[in-house]
């Protein structure tokens, strides 16, 4: 997931979004913590994209106040 399509979206479909990406890294902790975890560099990537996704929402709020 790239910067560039989470810009597309309007701030309803990105909280959506930011919800199932920190549901997925509580489960891949989980599955690390129990020992279950078979691709460890998932847990990078959703980290990674929950920050892209959190600075997109910000971006937003910020252009929205400034308007």
């Amino acid at each position: 997931m790239d910067a560039a399509e989470l810009r597309d979206k309007t701030p309803d479909q990105l909280r959506d979004e930011l919800a199932n990406l920190k549901k997925e890294a509580f489960n891949l902790r989980f599955q690390a913590a129990t020992g279950a975890l078979e691709n460890t560099a998932r847990m990078r990537q959703v980290r990674r994209d929950v920050a892209r996704v959190m600075t997109v929402l910000n971006e937003k709020a910020a252009q929205a106040a400034a308007d």
